[in-house]
């Protein structure tokens, strides 16, 4: 589950860095690794508050592959960085703070990447990796969030990588708070059981697992090794290939897991841009968004580009998803 914590006054950044300790206590992290998280988390809360408006910090843990990591993203909705390059040398610091500045925390990360616009703001991703593991071959972010005035959320989503490709899952429980969160957390684990099923496999399962539940709507993608792409989808999940010369839209049919579906289960194939990533939401976030509006998103860590597009297309009255994947190309991307 991802924590969301807004951070607007000094007394929020003591709440970002006891919220990162309570994430790592159960993790295998050492000592100076909890130390280095802290850091981190004090830098990105202490900057939002002297910098930003409408900032927030979202926590969560990751799992990919043989990796894990503790993920802090920041979000800000302005004024943004006009030189992010000078913001990033090690040392440098507007406000004098203890950690040195966004320097020390790209130094301090595993992984870390950032996008920034003036007027627009400012997202930036680091992670802290439980243990070191060989390099993923796809990348994955994802932003989940939970409708205003919930405690659960009543999306969720799921990735798998083996042998050098990855299955992806998305799903939207009918409406919003906890029997919606009960039948995405359902579609979760039929997918965790076998996410390389064939798509009637994969969805009559998962379709007995939700089996008197509110139901769901849902969607997979299977990504090869050479970037070939087979999506399906039932219900409201959007997909799209994003690429620098175009974009696909992926169909879904009718239905609701666990209420209706279908017998067949129409599958679609397709190949991933490179550069390009493949994009998966729930309808809590419109589909009016375009890497047009900003420069240099696409080449971005999918963390970063999940928490731009949810910042700005959220709808804010339902729960809201947005998974981005990439083939990973840590030695390409450059901040």
């Amino acid at each position: 589950m991802q924590v969301c914590i807004p951070v607007s006054d000094p007394s929020q950044v003591g709440e970002v860095r006891r919220a990162v300790a309570r994430m790592a206590q159960p993790l295998t992290m050492s000592e100076s690794r909890r130390g280095d998280a802290s850091i981190i988390a004090n830098e990105l809360a202490t900057n939002l508050v002297r910098h930003a408006r409408d900032g927030r910090i979202l926590l969560q843990v990751m799992s990919h592959g043989a990796s894990r990591w503790l993920e802090l993203l920041s979000v800000d909705g302005g004024p943004g960085m006009a030189d992010v390059q000078r913001c990033l040398r090690d040392g440098y610091s507007t406000g004098g703070t203890p950690g040195t500045g966004l320097g020390a925390v790209k130094r301090l990360s595993d992984e870390f990447d950032v996008h920034s616009m003036p007027g627009k703001g400012t997202v930036i991703v680091s992670r802290v990796a439980t243990h070191t593991a060989l390099p993923n071959v796809f990348a994955v972010g994802a932003v989940c969030l939970t409708a205003q005035g919930e405690d659960v959320c009543g999306d969720t989503w799921r990735s798998v990588e083996r042998e050098r490709e990855l299955a992806v899952m998305v799903a939207d429980g009918l409406g919003h708070g906890p029997d919606a969160a009960v039948a995405a957390n359902l579609a979760g684990v039929a997918f965790e059981g076998e996410p390389f099923a064939s798509p009637e496999q994969f969805y009559q399962s998962a379709h007995r697992s939700l089996n008197g539940s509110r139901g769901a709507a849902l969607a997979r993608a299977v990504i090869g090794s050479t970037g070939e792409v087979q999506y399906s989808g039932i219900g409201n999940i959007a997909g799209s290939l994003v690429g620098s010369e175009r974009s696909r839209g992926l169909a879904s049919q009718n239905g609701t897991v666990g209420v209706q579906i279908r017998s067949h289960v129409s599958t679609y194939s397709h190949v991933m841009p490179a550069p390009g990533v493949l994009l998966m939401h729930s309808d809590g976030i419109t589909s009016r968004w375009s890497f047009d509006q900003y420069p240099g998103l696409l080449l971005r860590h999918p963390a970063v580009i999940a928490g731009v597009l949810s910042r700005d297309f959220v709808r804010g009255r339902d729960d809201a998803t947005m998974l981005v994947v990439s083939r990973s190309r840590k030695d390409d991307i450059h901040v």
